[in-house]
């Protein structure tokens, strides 16, 4: 039995920033994880589908919109046995650098199965099934989610798959249905439309990325359609059947008779279900862990952070709730919880925002006004051929304060950053308006958004 400050069980967002955090700090820490450091965000996520869509981002604008920039190919092609194995180079490199890292802070990393056999004990059982018991004061739990499947529609890794093995296909499908429109959904959706496949997409909700501001969801839903993509929103599935080389789906549109649809496969993207690393009870919520305002569960010395404690189910919302959670435990700082934080898309128009939406703000019956600007009046998106979107601001009354911001249009996941700064900070339009932005920049269409909202927008 080898005994440590902290066990930390998963190697993810949450998991190893976690342990490299409590091990900066001077505690002797080991970090469980059952497949390779880096989780499902770095191995099978986050990573790895955002290399895949700048492959397809690079492909679509070479095929479509080449000429604009005065090219022309005799032969465009490409291979897609080397875009998928990119993808997984990327994230190998990455998946090797948090090993360093973990060497750097000493941090011991185990590979293997972590099961809390009880408060202070941790059982991993490694590939071969031998055993070995950890023990520590304080457990982190950090196992995060993995996909839900859809019933009566089993994963078969082959006509029938989620994200991770979307991301792997062998062979690129002639046509595919995506159930789901949240983010993964919508991200693969472009990938695989960007490369010919023809994409459908089934949401049982009235809009695509349903969390986000409903005038964004329009404007990408227009921009999908605009690129050949079929979106049957405000439609369930009703029925569906594998037929080992084709998959068919009964879908029942709001208002409309049932109708039959099928591809080559179907992609599951309907959400996530939490991982459990434990036998005995621990308080949940519709199957996810329950923490206190210190991330400690109901159980004494058995802390959980990131996706295995609930929406929302985001790697940077994780990587924040580990360092706040060690640092309450061994720096006497009493830890935050999350309240504002980013939400990306990285499709092509990209979709940010953070805060309210126009939506929510309503339903708190706040008083606000809306300041909004379009790429089509910005001389760098011009510059850059990039003019599709717009930047909208929420900024409250009497007082000015940001409550909201929602992007969609080139590097919208790179913008928001200042208007999450604005909100943490309790920044008042004033204050944006009156910091310089730099010209010519995209960040300049936040000082003109900001402007709009009072008719001191320049340049519309």
């Amino acid at each position: 039995m080898s005994k440590y400050d902290l066990i930390v069980i998963g190697g993810g967002p949450a998991g190893y920033v976690g342990a490299i955090r409590a091990a900066q700090l001077g505690k002797r820490v080991v970090c469980v994880e059952k497949e390779r450091a880096g989780g499902t965000c770095l191995n099978w996520g986050c990573i790895p589908t955002k290399s895949l869509l700048r492959n397809a981002e690079l492909y679509s604008l070479m095929q479509n919109h080449a000429d604009e920039f005065g090219f022309s190919f005799d032969n465009l092609s490409y291979d897609w046995s080397k875009v998928i194995s990119r993808s997984r180079k990327v994230s190998d490199r990455l998946a090797g650098g948090i090993e360093f890292l973990f060497k750097k802070n000493k941090v011991d990393y185990v590979l293997g199965t972590g099961q809390i056999l009880e408060p202070g004990k941790v059982q991993v059982t490694d590939s071969s099934g031998q055993k070995n018991v950890l023990e520590s004061e304080h457990i982190l739990v950090a196992t995060g989610c993995k996909t839900r499947a859809f019933p009566d529609l089993q994963f078969n890794g082959r006509s029938v798959v989620g994200s991770s093995e979307a991301m792997i296909m062998e062979k690129q499908p002639e046509d595919i249905v995506i159930i789901g429109a949240g983010a993964i959904g919508i991200e693969f959706a472009y990938f695989f439309n960007a490369f010919g496949t023809k994409v459908t997409i089934v949401e049982m909700m009235p809009n695509i990325l349903p969390v986000e501001d409903r005038e964004v969801s329009a404007e990408l839903e227009k921009s999908f359609k605009k690129s050949g993509i079929e979106i049957l929103s405000s439609t369930k599935v009703i029925g569906t059947r594998d037929l080992g080389d084709r998959i068919e789906i009964d879908v029942e549109k709001e208002g409309l008779a049932p109708s039959t649809i099928g591809a080559e496969v179907a992609l599951i993207a309907i959400g996530v279900e939490p991982v459990l690393p434990a036998d005995f009870d621990l308080e949940l919520n519709r199957g996810y862990i329950v923490t206190d305002d210190k991330y400690q569960t109901n159980v004494p010395g058995i802390y959980a952070v990131g996706d295995i404690i609930g929406p929302p189910w985001l790697a940077h919302v994780a990587s924040f709730e580990a360092t706040q959670c060690v640092n309450g435990l061994f720096n006497g700082t009493q830890p935050k919880k999350v309240e504002t934080f980013p939400g990306c898309t990285y499709c092509q128009p990209q979709v940010a925002s953070v805060g309210l939406t126009e939506q929510g703000a309503e339903e708190k019956s706040l008083s606000f006004k809306i300041g909004k600007f379009p790429y089509q009046a910005s001389g760098k998106a011009q510059a850059a051929g990039e003019t599709e979107g717009f930047i909208k601001l929420l900024i409250g009354e009497p007082h000015g304060e940001i409550l909201g911001a929602h992007i969609i249009g080139s590097e919208a996941t790179e913008l928001i950053a200042e208007l999450g700064l604005a909100i943490e900070s309790e920044l008042t339009y004033e204050e944006i308006e009156n910091t310089i932005h730099a010209h010519p920049t995209l960040s300049e269409m936040v000082h003109e958004a900001v402007g709009a909202s009072t008719g001191h927008a320049v340049h519309i």
